[in-house]
């Protein structure tokens, strides 16, 4: 392998005429790129190997982490950081006249995740494997991604992510490693050889689990854990025929793609019937897979049943791979022969669950007859667990039906998977301090009075190489100029940049730093959207999921006010503003749909109106992705963290955006009351409801939007712009049932009520950032202090604390 620039060259020349069989002169990008990834491979591979072996040889304990979701984003370039070759390679390809950026462009975002939730799960990774930790993930091999955004007429459009049309050069398929996923038919109890009930399944649909591995790569450090992607395929065609004998060959076809479509789509509409069936087989199949793997791996040690949970953590991020513990009770029993109690002290023991949402909608529940009938053994399972949980606490609290019946797994014709996770777990965490006291206080109070060792926090975190090291090179560099390397292992130390706050040679560098990558952004949106933006105005920046409770509309709201302030007012002196989106909405959720098109019509009104063209634009950034945010997150002013308070559990743009220089201007809701603890009240920009105040209405229903628009009097201009005959709504009713949301159906998550603190502190902020010295040195404390949210101290609280597992090289 090469440790110099010339052995770069030379090695990177012969893989292009090895692999492809191409001088450097006649090459692509894509077979550059290609190139490279096959040669970065051959080292990870070698260590990989290796770091397997200690893993077995070693028997210590493995984190399984399950989950939906993994958003990687592009590995290239993260993997070079982490094995601190981008700089070699930089130079070498420079001097064979390639662009290491260019390479990186050649690459697809993998289509695993959507949000928050699958970018955490990547940033984990990266730190488990940073921290030595022996920690892999389980997830989805989605073929078609989520969605390829395209926008038509201001309308989102959803087509298929062809993330895998290329050679994705980091996965290895894994034939000998597959398992079987069963669905549907009966079950059978017959008496075994012993006597023990045997439970045998007859007429089933059978799913072969394909493992492609990725490798997930420790900075400065010779581990490489794994990533585990699980695709749906048809078991061979004889084993199809066999089992449904009169089915011709189009039928077989038929059976191959509904197979092939459990691992088609990332969260499939589950609007209908047929969807949501679809959903609970992903989640099953991902679960099953898992389960099965990480069983059979602690098989091979030779250890007794009972010391898997010293050798094994399944973690559940979110509910939905709840189903992990019935199903690992129904391997420990069915294939392995275990007795109840022992099976279940084992699971119990081995399973944890983070809690990411306080929405009702997100605590999945599914209709019994659906469990019953696709997962006929599991649902089986599931109905012991609850009739035990319900008789335990029958003899805790006898005759107290309304609190048994709120804690049953199985109520009211539904199997509810919180409840499910929070039974089968040993440990359920929040996300953020806030987060986890709304769960113990209020929405999961009576699980906490049952079980209150069980609860406990774990603020999130994000990973500071990928989201400074690698996404802002020119302020990591910078950072280690004036503090040296060791913030690069010990984030915390970060704080060491406080020591320049008086310093105005050191200011003025940081906020040339912040302005090239303005006018980089700049560049890029003129190229990627043609509408040509200010890199001296403000760029204030919301870039997440959409969804109502995360409020886009409210931001939406607030820019029609100032283009209407303007419109009024020609001479009006305002800072000028670049309001930039990035957002999906999920297929079937009309109105974040709809929000978007607002937000398109806002941009072609506003960004076409000479008479405000040097005060306001507005852009969105189509199909939004980790790619998209490592150009957007360097050269964000402002970030916008306006969710309804209580709604968001944690939030890890902020975290990101923090680390980035960027000034906070939120609500005091998940990880930003942490970020203003951490930075004071000087230093972020708080608006709007308390949590407190936001849960007491919704306790007494006192809420009242209409009065909230009738008397004031910028809510009613505001809101009126989205009806009538103004430049939005151009007399039609596009925007109708964005108007009805507001106010006929009473404004679920308070923007009106918000919308007056929010202008205002938008007002204040504008008249900040002309003081260009003071507004560098907020950025600068915002810095400092976002150490505190990384996720190497996030996963070593878990280590310690829930998974009760040593680093065998925590970063020094």
């Amino acid at each position: 392998m090469f440790s110099g620039k010339e052995e770069f060259k030379q090695a990177f020349s012969e893989k292009l005429e090895t692999n492809l069989g191409k001088k450097v002169e006649s090459a692509t990008e894509d077979d550059a790129y290609r190139a490279l990834g096959s040669l970065l491979s051959d080292k990870i591979n070698k260590n990989w190997l290796e770091t397997n072996k200690q893993y077995d040889e070693s028997q210590e304990k493995q984190v399984y982490y399950f989950s939906m979701e993994f958003l990687m984003g592009r590995l290239l370039g993260n993997n070079l950081i982490n094995m601190q070759l981008y700089g070699i390679v930089k130079d070498g390809l420079k001097d064979l006249g390639l662009s290491i950026s260019d390479l990186e462009e050649q690459e697809c975002d993998a289509g695993l995740g959507n949000g928050g939730l699958g970018r955490l799960a990547a940033c984990f990774l990266d730190s488990l494997a940073s921290l030595s930790i022996a920690g892999h993930g389980y997830g989805i091999r989605y073929k078609y991604g989520m969605f390829d955004q395209k926008i038509i007429d201001g309308y989102q459009v959803e087509l298929p992510d062809g993330w895998l049309s290329k050679e994705y050069v980091w996965e290895v398929k894994r034939p000998e490693e597959a398992v079987s996923v069963y669905f549907g038919g009966e079950v059978d109890m017959v008496a075994g050889k012993d006597g023990k009930l045997e439970f045998k399944m007859n007429n089933y649909e059978q799913v072969r689990a394909m493992p492609y591995d990725v490798p997930v790569v420790g900075y400065n450090n010779t581990t490489v854990n794994t990533l585990r992607l699980w695709s749906a395929e048809p078991t061979e065609v004889d084993t199809l025929l066999k089992s449904a004998p009169d089915e011709n060959y189009e039928n077989f076809l038929d059976n191959k793609r509904s197979l092939e479509e459990i691992s088609g789509f990332l969260y499939p509409d589950d609007s209908h019937e047929d969807g949501k069936r679809l959903r609970l087989k992903q989640e099953y199949f991902l679960v099953s897979a898992g389960v099965q793997d990480s069983v059979r791996r602690f098989e091979r040690s030779g250890l007794p049943w009972s010391d898997f949970p010293d050798h094994a953590a399944l973690h559940i991020n979110d509910t939905h791979p709840a189903l992990v513990i019935p199903e690992l009770m129904r391997v420990l029993m069915d294939d392995k022969g275990l007795g109840w109690k022992e099976a279940w002290d084992i699971t119990q023991s081995s399973v944890s669950y983070t809690n990411h949402t306080t929405l009702s909608e997100a605590l999945e529940v599914w209709p019994v007859g659906m469990v019953r009938s696709l997962l006929p053994r599991i649902f089986m399972i599931i109905e012991e667990i609850n009739e035990r949980f319900c008789q335990s606490l029958w003899e805790k609290h006898p005759g107290e039906f309304d609190r048994i019946a709120s804690l049953a797994i199985i109520a009211d014709g539904y199997v509810k998977m919180a409840h499910l996770s929070i039974v089968g777990s040993h440990s359920i965490n929040g996300v953020a301090k806030l987060h986890t006291e709304i769960l113990k206080k209020r929405e999961m109070k009576i699980f906490y009075d049952t079980f209150p060792e069980r609860f406990n926090n774990k603020t999130n975190g994000i990973t500071h190489r990928r989201w400074l090291m690698h996404a802002n090179q020119p302020l990591s560099n910078l950072i280690t100029e004036s503090i040296g390397e060791q913030w690069k292992t010990q984030p915390e130390r970060l704080q060491d940049l406080l020591h320049y706050q008086e310093s105005s040679s050191f200011l003025k560098e940081l906020n040339s730093i912040k302005q090239m990558k303005k006018e980089e952004l700049a560049q890029f949106i003129q190229g990627y959207s043609q509408i040509t933006v200010d890199p001296s105005s403000i760029f204030d920046v919301q870039i997440k999921r959409l969804h109502g409770y995360k409020r886009q509309l409210l931001n939406a709201l607030h820019i029609m006010h100032l283009y209407n302030k303007l419109k009024e007012n020609p001479n009006l002196s305002m800072t000028p503003r670049t309001f930039i989106f990035g957002a999906k909405a999920a297929p079937s959720y009309h109105f974040a749909k709809k929000v978007i098109k607002l937000i398109h019509t806002i941009a072609d009104v506003v960004n076409s109106d000479p008479a405000v063209n040097g005060t306001l634009k507005v852009v969105f950034l189509h199909n939004y992705s980790v790619s998209l945010a490592e150009r957007i997150i360097p050269a964000t002013n402002v970030s916008e963290q306006i969710s309804t308070a209580s709604k968001e559990a944690s939030g890890t743009g902020n975290m990101k955006l923090m680390m980035n220089g960027a000034l906070t201007l939120g609500t005091m809701d998940g990880a930003n009351v942490e970020i203003h603890e951490l930075v004071g009240d000087e230093n972020i920009y708080t608006f709007g409801l308390t949590s407190e105040e936001v849960l007491e209405f919704y306790r007494n229903g006192s809420y009242r939007s209409y009065e909230v628009y009738e008397q004031e009097s910028s809510v009613k201009k505001a809101v009126d712009l989205l009806v009538g005959h103004g430049p939005f709504a151009k007399g039609g009713h596009e925007f109708q049932d964005l108007y009805d949301h507001l106010i006929t159906y009473n404004d679920e998550y308070f923007l009106l009520k918000d919308f007056p603190s929010y202008m205002a502190t938008h007002e204040q902020i504008g008249k900040d950032y002309l003081k260009t010295e003071e507004w560098t040195k907020r950025s600068l404390i915002n810095i400092a202090n976002s150490g505190k949210f990384s996720s190497d101290r996030t996963i070593q609280e878990y280590a310690t604390d829930i998974w009760n597992i040593e680093s065998s090289g925590v970063l020094k």
